[in-house]
């Protein structure tokens, strides 16, 4: 032990000490320090918006003198103008103006709803105290007083302004603006009961938080009810806030037991009365993800089946209690209701995209060999199919009278641009991105379609932010151009990335992206580093920023790869994306294995005696199976946050794509990493947070128990309550990035 601790002290001071040196002799390398201490490289982000008036303005919160305030701009001129000032939002008795974490406006826009002092309820805070300004009588007043503070969750007007309904304590309240007056619409919510918000799992894997819906009436709402009395309960283990330790309960459902069971209620505000709605299938064996008013007398509900292979939308007619089946979608794989994708920024709105009259919805489906567009007709079930062609449509973001805006790339899947198409059906879609904007791009288009936030980037280039005009897409305002950052980086030197395609051995052509180190000499030979993810809800070959962290491995003299196997949300088709179906572990793992020796036979510069891979989460996971299932080609892996056992991780996304163990448990072992263990032969460090809700610390727990077993020497690290992310406690970051390059310099450095 004392010789291990020397080792390791020198170890870390040799580390720190080529860190140092690096950056005091030369200015245009990088040290870890720099990137994740410094400050140095800091991106800027534009903050988020509301638009206004159809979108003909937005409102953004700005902080001045260390006040927030909410700042109003004209979407035309991005003339700037103050919309709630600091002394607005100072209550009555204080001297210090509320810290806006979040805002939304009326329908009217005569009041505005804010959120502080939030604190988390799993990912994100959710959870917080809320505050009306009234812009007629300009006079703030909080909500919920006689509630316990920061309990207050998803406030929100109704439409005839006059009430306010949240939630706090598992149950929905409502309170009138003007007099006061508090209503507990619902009693029974006990957390074993869920009113108006939902589970881990419905928040985890479809982004479901908000859990109610004002009806247009302003006298009725819609709302979820889980029952999770049946849920399972994981605890995680707290041993650093207290002498004693401290269990951490969860309800997470795991693969093969029953999700919390759901149904839909219509709450009558004057009465406290719920009506539940006869949603057609066993509660517990379906998924009721998103609900949504259509007008005053119509509500549609989303379902889907347990296995996530059917989705079937209801109307729901109170006025005659009649409830409809007015589509169904089934595919022998699984359906998805929001498709991930880079271009994506609809995470947990999963409401249908309707036409602006109403009478019809727009859906992405993947029924053929391709992902597209389709309206569908509420009276008739008519589809028309907005987007013909070979090609997928990535993303879609909303439609105005006549067209839909939505993300594509069809000649390049690592890239994303704006496309235009007819409602009708007639035509052929239009680019809208300007040829220089050649990368990713991303829009939030204003309501009225006449406006978007464009975000722009691609792998040399930090995000630019932009207000622009549409459909001409001419630039009004360069909101964010992070011109600090690009000038910082211009004094490094800076590594060449490229795109490539690799075809493998069983006729496979998987995309790819290297970077590679700087004065890049084709005759030498260099150590190679996988990032990898690989699984269905993540692209990693992408035309967008590398980050500072590739760069100074690239000044390091490292190959970085990525790859897309099969699986993958690339653009190429959709038989590419549900290949992986009931296959997580083994498909994917192989095209990447198969990709990496095809580039180690044809890329003489790569070193195939140091060769490394390395991930997080589903990326953790694809480290160990190629560390294990190929160990003739991976010599060193860094796996974080990986699950180890399929079995071990929640129902709603693993059965989505593995189906349900009760049917092939073979399969769900077969794609496990933990059942190759045996076979590891290189250098395996293990990283995990102990207070990870999503993926467990169990996971890591027992993958050790089965190296052990099987006699493999490993590295591990854990880090005490910290959650997937790993990034709780001071210096955080730092260290994980600092132990991640040490392990790998050692084992497969220069």
């Amino acid at each position: 032990m004392r010789n291990f601790k020397l080792l390791l002290s020198l170890f870390i001071a040799l580390s720190a000490g080529l860190n140092t040196t690096a950056q005091e002799k030369d200015p245009a390398r990088l040290t870890l320090d720099r990137i994740y201490n410094s400050g140095e490289f800091n991106t800027d982000r534009a903050r988020s918006i509301s638009w206004i008036n159809n979108g003909d303005a937005f409102v953004t919160i700005e902080n001045e003198n260390g006040n927030d305030q909410l700042i109003k701009y004209e979407s035309k001129s991005n003339d700037r103008s103050i919309f709630l000032s600091a002394a607005a939002l100072t209550p009555e008795g204080t001297n210090q103006a509320l810290n806006v974490a979040d805002f939304s406006l009326s329908n009217d826009e005569s009041k505005i709803l804010i959120f502080t002092n939030t604190s988390r309820v799993w990912r994100s805070n959710t959870k917080g105290d809320y505050w009306v300004y009234d812009l007629d009588t300009q006079k703030i007043k909080q909500l919920g007083t006689q509630l316990p503070a920061s309990s207050l969750m998803f406030a929100k007007f109704s439409d005839s302004n006059e009430n306010v309904a949240y939630v706090s304590g598992f149950n929905l309240y409502e309170e009138n603006f003007k007099t006061g007056e508090v209503t507990q619409l619902t009693k029974d919510g006990d957390g074993a009961i869920i009113n108006g918000t939902f589970d881990w799992v419905y928040e985890e894997e479809f982004g479901a938080r908000d859990g109610f819906r004002w009806n247009p009436d302003g006298k009725h709402i819609a709302y979820w009810q889980l029952d999770a009395s049946e849920i399972g309960t994981f605890y995680m283990i707290n041993t650093t806030d207290s002498v004693y330790s401290k269990p951490i309960p969860i309800q997470y459902p795991k693969v093969g037991y029953d999700p919390s069971s759901a149904k839909i209620g219509i709450v009558n505000a004057e009465t406290q009365e719920t009506n539940w709605i006869p949603v057609p299938g066993d509660p517990v064996q379906h998924y009721i993800p998103a609900i949504q008013w259509i007008n005053d007398d119509l509500l549609l509900i989303q379902q889907l089946n347990r296995k996530q292979n059917t989705l079937k939308i209801y109307t729901w007619k109170p006025s005659t209690q009649s409830i409809k089946n007015v589509y169904t979608e089934t595919e022998d794989t699984w359906v998805d209701l929001q498709y991930p994708d880079v271009s994506a920024n609809q995470w947990g709105k999963n409401d249908l995209l309707l036409t602006k009259d109403k009478d019809a919805f727009l859906r992405m489906t993947e029924n053929d060999a391709w992902r597209h567009i389709n309206k569908i007709d509420f009276k008739t079930g008519k589809k028309t199919l907005l987007t013909p062609g070979d090609y997928d449509v990535a993303a879609f973001y909303t439609a105005t009278d006549k067209n839909v805006y939505f993300s594509d790339s069809p000649e390049d899947p690592a890239q994303r641009y704006l496309f235009e198409a007819s409602l009708k059906g007639k035509g052929k879609p239009k680019r809208l991105t300007p040829a220089e904007f050649n990368g990713i791009n991303t829009y939030q288009i204003a309501p009225n379609g006449k406006y978007a936030i464009h975000n722009h980037t691609n792998v040399n280039t930090p995000a630019t932010t932009r207000l622009i005009s549409l459909p001409d897409h001419k630039t009004i305002k360069v909101l964010v151009d992070n011109a600090a950052l690009k000038a910082k980086l211009a004094t490094l030197d800076l590594p060449e990335t490229d795109f490539f395609q690799v075809e493998t051995e069983d006729g496979i052509v998987v995309e790819g992206r290297i970077t590679k180190p700087i004065n890049f000499d084709s005759s030498k030979k260099y150590p190679v580093l996988f990032h990898v993810y690989g699984e269905p809800w993540g692209q990693m070959a992408t035309d967008n920023f590398i980050g500072m962290y590739d760069i100074f491995l690239a000044q390091n003299g490292f190959v970085i790869i990525n790859l897309d196997n099969r699986g993958t949300p690339s653009l190429k088709g959709s038989d590419w994306r549900k290949s992986i179906y009931r296959k997580v572990g083994v498909v994917n793992s192989r095209d990447q294995a198969m990709a990496t020796k095809k580039l180690l036979k044809d890329w003489s510069f790569l070193d195939a005696d140091r060769v490394s891979v390395w991930g997080w989460s589903g990326g953790g996971s694809m480290t160990l199976n190629l560390m294990f299932r190929y160990p003739e080609i991976y010599k060193t892996g860094m796996s974080v946050a990986p699950v180890a056992n399929q079995l071990f991780y929640d129902n709603v996304y693993q059965e989505r794509y593995m189906g349900l163990p009760q049917e092939n448990k073979e399969d769900f072992i077969e794609g496990s990493p933990v059942t190759y263990a045996k076979n590891l032969e290189g250098n395996l460090l293990i990283v995990h947070g102990t207070g990870d809700d999503n993926v467990h610390y169990q996971n890591m727990e027992f993958l050790v128990n089965e190296l052990i077993a099987n006699n493999k020497q490993f590295t591990m690290m854990a880090y005490p309550n910290r959650s997937h992310g790993i990034y709780e406690g001071a210096n955080t970051r730092r260290h994980l990035y600092t132990l991640l390059t040490n392990y790998l310099f050692e084992h497969n450095g220069k």
